[in-house]
């Protein structure tokens, strides 16, 4: 028990820790793990790892490119030992075609060809890139336990691919859909060492898929975190009074975009001896040594060297913000999960109940005319968060061997549930497909962890439709454990898409041409 970690807080990874804030490239922001739910692709595990937080779609000229010195992996834990049995690695690299557009400028007899300062210098269509001034390309790689690794290619043998351009506006890509087609063909298939059927690989700039009250949760959780509607959506106000009631206003991601990497890989490639259920996270790591380069130019702005050191970490969401302490954040971000034993007293004894406690007791009881001594869950140590994220459930999504450790865990043999009947609240929606049992992009974790965290599991939830109390703590231990706690940012299946790479077009950087 002292290696646990939990997984409770109220905001998703992004610029989760002090040093995280000074390389964005490599700020891991949310981590899914999920049985693919697209029709026809059963038999298939889909990870996201999405990365650069926060971008405004008009963030021009440079847009958002990931960092060509970094490695980005994803991760996978076979037998529940906290070490990976199978890592894929992400390399980039950037460059400007032909050198880079130029210009001749002025008059004859005095004229200079000058490169363009902008990456683009026409339009972008699926079927001509020619006024592109700038390509970022990656390769990818699969290691093994031991180490070894080997190329991963595409469908036709080549091991360089493409990730598509910024969604820089309408005036550049003329729609949406047009940027869609753009975009849709850098859609790889890939073969991977070791698997029998193929997989899928993308890498680009999607709409960012997460949900949350970032800026009022941040500000002392400014809103009363209870749904104050009988159910989310009914605007009847029926609820907690003065709750709040669910918005797509409340979402301040709703404008920002990611860069995503999308991977799908046959279950059976990454199974390997264990009883079908996987651990996962995300990491970026940089060399050791960065000496910057006092003439630099975009082929050498900086010298790398030395070892790779891990910057980011990421598996469960809502880790790092408000569960760990800011003395240990940094550390965290750096840990491998075998070492997550460090971290045990942030959890065994979590702090958030307790600021939620001293924000809210006193309102609670004054509107409820109740007496509560507390509204934290009273039970030490907090048993049903490690079961609930760190060791899995027996018969649900626990490995052959239990480690606690911080992972997303998926039982690749639960089937997974089609886009229309998933349940946002995952398993405790009586949906066995989603969160904690992996991460789906319409699982509202948010909603999910804070009543988690403020006992939920001390009273029944609904398994296979009945109702069960799980045994690991009681309804009196809890006393708002079966409270709606919500941040009030909506968020479901219907949000994404229900075939790969699942996340949704990014937003345009710009309307129509004028």
């Amino acid at each position: 028990m002292l290696g646990t970690l939990s997984h409770a807080a109220v905001a998703s990874s992004h610029r989760e820790a002090p040093n995280i804030t000074r390389f964005p490239t490599l700020d891991s922001t949310d981590f899914y793990v999920f049985n693919s739910y697209e029709p026809g692709r059963e038999g298939y595990v889909t990870f996201l790892a999405n990365y650069v937080p926060l971008q405004d779609a008009y963030g021009g000229p440079n847009y958002f490119a990931m960092d060509p010195a970094a490695v980005y992996s994803i991760h996978i834990d076979s037998d529940g030992d906290a070490s990976e049995d199978l890592s894929f690695e992400f390399r980039f690299q950037q460059e400007l075609p032909n050198g880079g557009v130029k210009l001749t400028i002025g008059p004859d007899g005095n004229t200079r060809d000058v490169t363009v300062p902008l990456k683009h210098v026409g339009g972008i269509s699926s079927m001509d890139q020619s006024a592109l001034n700038y390509n970022e390309s990656y390769t990818l790689a699969v290691k093994n336990g031991s180490g070894s690794t080997s190329t991963v290619t595409g469908g036709n043998g080549q091991i360089e691919f493409t990730k598509p351009y910024a969604y820089v506006g309408n005036k550049t890509f003329s729609s949406a859909s047009a940027y869609q087609d753009y975009a849709d063909q850098y859609v790889y298939d890939i073969s991977i060492p070791g698997c029998s059927s193929m997989g899928r690989v993308f890498v680009g700039q999607r709409k960012d898929p997460f949900t949350v009250n970032l800026g009022k949760t941040f500000d002392l959780v400014n809103y009363v975190p209870v749904e104050g509607d009988s159910a989310p959506g009914a605007g009847d106000g029926g609820g907690f009074p003065g709750g709040i009631t669910q918005s797509t206003e409340n979402d301040d991601l709703r404008d920002k975009n990611v860069n995503t990497i999308a991977l799908e890989v046959p279950s059976a490639c990454v199974t390997g001896s264990g009883n079908g259920v996987i651990g996962a996270w995300t990491t970026a790591s940089l060399p050791q040594a960065r000496i910057l380069n006092p003439e630099a130019d975009l082929a050498k702005p900086a010298v790398n060297g030395g070892a790779m050191v891990q910057v980011s970490r990421l598996g469960s969401p809502l880790v790092n913000e408000l569960v760990i302490g800011i003395d240990a954040k940094d550390t965290f971000s750096g840990a491998h999960p075998s070492d997550d034993g460090q971290f045990a007293d942030y959890v065994t004894h979590p702090s958030l109940p307790a600021i939620l406690d001293l924000l809210f007791r006193d309102a609670v009881n004054a509107t409820l005319s109740t007496n509560f001594e507390t509204i934290a869950p009273t039970n030490f140590p907090r048993e049903d968060l490690v079961a609930a994220f760190l060791t899995g459930f027996p018969g649900v999504n626990q490995q052959a061997e239990v480690t606690p450790s911080e992972m997303l865990r998926l039982n690749t043999a639960i089937p997974a549930t089609p886009a229309a009947l998933q349940s946002p609240y995952g398993v405790a929606g009586d949906d066995l497909a989603g969160f904690p049992n992996g991460r789906r992009p319409g699982d509202d974790v948010v909603d999910i962890a804070l009543r988690v965290v403020m006992g939920a599991l001390c009273h029944e939830i609904p398994v296979n439709g009945s109702p069960v109390n799980l045994g690991y703590c009681a309804p009196e231990d809890a006393n708002t454990g079966n409270v709606p706690f919500t941040d009030g940012a909506p968020l479901d299946a219907s949000f994404v898409d229900d075939s790969f790479p699942y996340l949704l077009t990014p937003l345009s950087g710009s309307g129509p041409a004028e």
